[in-house]
């Protein structure tokens, strides 16, 4: 590393290089085909002046060295410098104050200052294996040699005497892209996970591939489930939104200071609560982030809890009861009762995308109706007791009130309703929710959970109403959503309702110019099913979209289920069709169709 008092230099990026290292063509012009501006200049401050070269910017992404954004400027933009494109053309010197200064050592960031910010370590991490909870046992992937910062934002005592404050960690990889990355969390949140931007990443997290990422517990302590924080007013509105704009505050100065250069590009991504974040993100923070992923979003809890009740009470109709006359609805049907509705539903379904392979992709088109099922006479091994088929229509139509309102949007008929593994279980084992107990009777006042369900927290976080994103589009922000059609927690039909309304309640030009929706056929809730595909890349697709300017039309999943078998998710409303002709395992021989 060097600086301009060694005498005159080239300023190269982050790098000094002596004049006798770089050629300059006659005149200072290059082969551009436009011509090179102030624009093209990576920022470079220092009272000593030096020469710094005009670069043509190369529009992929970069492979070494991270993009830069000038804060302080607004005519200065990105330069990129690559090793695979060494020989760019230069263009003209000009001399401008400069002196390029070493990034400081990570374990200098523990004196970062900011009002309300404490820093709690700064330290280098090595490469290698990374231990993260999904839900289930915990599963290690790679992470890179990185600068960890963890801190704390607005700590404080809480109204019940606890203490509170935003716990947050960054990552901060040693190859950096540039890219910062928002890890959203999941359930009440409650602690901080590891910084790898995972979830919807393929099969490379986010840090690996040279983002810097950053998460949080969202301003509170307890276990994944424990509302207990929310007594506390300060803690309940961090959780509920603020929390993300505040933890941004402080990365991207972390950023800045540790690269020597601003993110050239910030992301959200999230799935659950991590899903409900991300459109908050875009909702009161649309000028933060320029590409967000939101996952099978928790838009309303309250009202999907009150959904999976409905579920349970419909099917306790049909169940058998305890000694103490307790419904018990996970019994309401047998496992060869749930195998006969999931083999009559893929005999009806299967093959309207053009072939039978146990996945039903064109979920729009399917008319599934469990009376096919319905004994002629009495309850027998190869059909259901009209009973059982009454308790089956009423649970997946969703919730209404006595007016006939829709509280909540039914359930899809998809292969995931029979699923008993690991995850939450399948809508027809009962409705079982992964939050308080089941109820256990056979009546439900739809209209007084349905008040009761409309609260001052849930309006304050919920994000199924807002649907006017016209700031973030302005800015070119790009929205991606993704959602499992077995989803037993969330309908995947609510987050089609919001993305529908958003077509209509933004304008002008389609909604597709910038937001997409991908349903995953199979996929429970954020990942699982024992018929999907639920391995894909909504990382990449939204990367290209925001910096490339490429809409994914398609984003190609694989998956354990299915092992050697690929199938492209096809933005909605299309879905995934056999062209007829073939390797039916492989996605290149399907196509998008309505």
């Amino acid at each position: 590393m060097c600086n301009a008092s060694q005498g005159q230099k080239w300023a190269f990026g982050t790098t000094c290089c002596h004049r006798s290292m770089l050629s300059l063509p006659p005149g200072g012009s290059t082969p551009s085909s436009r011509p090179t501006s102030r624009a093209d200049l990576q920022q470079v401050t220092s009272p000593t002046p030096c020469i710094v070269i005009l670069l043509q910017r190369d529009p992929r992404p970069p492979t070494i060295g991270p993009q830069a954004r000038d804060t302080n400027n607004a005519a200065h933009e990105d330069v990129t410098l690559r090793d695979r494109n060494i020989g760019l053309a230069l263009a003209t010197a000009v001399l401008l104050p400069c002196a390029v200064q070493a990034a400081p050592r990570c374990a200098d960031l523990s004196k970062f200052k900011a009002q309300g910010v404490s820093i709690t370590a700064a330290k280098d991490q090595p490469a290698g294996p990374v231990s993260i909870s999904t839900g289930g046992p915990p599963i290690s992937l790679q992470a890179p040699a990185r600068c960890s910062v963890d801190g704390i934002i607005g700590a404080h005592t809480g109204a019940d005497g606890k203490p509170y404050g935003i716990r947050f960690e960054i990552a901060m990889p040693e190859h950096w892209n540039g890219r910062l990355l928002y890890q959203g969390g999941g359930g009440l949140n409650g602690s901080v996970q590891p910084p790898l931007g995972a979830a919807a990443a393929g099969d490379t997290p986010a840090l690996a591939r040279g983002f810097a990422v950053v998460t949080s517990d969202s301003g509170h302590e307890g276990a994944v489930f424990d509302a207990s924080f929310l007594r506390d007013q300060q803690a309940a509105l961090d959780f509920l939104y603020q929390s993300i704009g505040k933890v941004m505050s402080v990365a991207r100065p972390l950023v800045a200071k540790h690269y020597g250069n601003a993110a050239s590009h910030s992301y959200f991504m999230g799935c659950s609560t991590g899903g409900r974040e991300a459109m908050i993100s875009a909702q009161r923070y649309p000028n933060e982030f320029d590409g967000i992923v939101a996952g099978a979003p928790a838009m309303r809890t309250s009202y999907s809890n009150l959904a999976t009740r409905w579920v349970t009470v419909s099917l306790n109709a049909a169940a058998p009861k305890d000694a103490a006359g307790h419904s018990l609805a996970a019994q309401a049907l047998s496992d060869s009762d749930r195998k006969l509705v999931a083999d009559a539903l893929l005999k009806s379904c299967d093959a309207l995308d053009g072939i039978k392979d146990g996945m039903i992709f064109d979920t729009r088109h399917c008319g599934f109706d469990p009376k096919v099922l319905e004994c002629k006479a009495g309850k027998a091994d190869d059909c259901l007791s009209a009973i059982q088929v009454q308790a089956i229509e009423k649970a997946f139509a969703g919730p209404k009130t006595t007016s006939g309102i829709q509280v909540y949007p039914g359930f899809p008929y998809d292969t995931g309703i029979s699923f008993k593994g690991r995850g939450i279980p399948g809508l027809l084992s009962g409705g079982l929710s992964p939050v308080g107990p089941s109820p256990t009777g056979t009546q439900m006042d739809v209209d007084a959970e349905a008040a009761a369900a409309h609260d001052a927290r849930e309006m304050a976080g919920d994000t199924n109403a807002w649907t006017n994103l016209s700031s973030f589009t302005a800015h070119s922000g790009k929205l991606i959503f993704y959602h499992g059609m077995s989803d037993p927690w969330f309908s995947a039909l609510d987050t089609v309702g919001y993305y529908e309304r958003l077509a209509n309640d933004n304008g002008p030009g389609p909604v597709s110019d910038w937001s997409r929706l991908f349903l995953v056929p199979g996929m429970g809730h954020c990942a699982g099913g024992e018929a999907a595909l639920d391995r894909f890349d909504m990382l990449s697709a939204i990367v290209d979209w925001v910096e490339q300017g490429h809409p994914p039309e398609k984003v190609v999943a694989t998956g354990a289920a299915f092992p050697g078998r690929s199938r492209p998710l096809c933005a909605y409303p299309k879905h995934a069709q056999y062209r007829g002709s073939g390797d039916a395992e492989s996605a290149e021989n399907f196509s998008c169709q309505d």
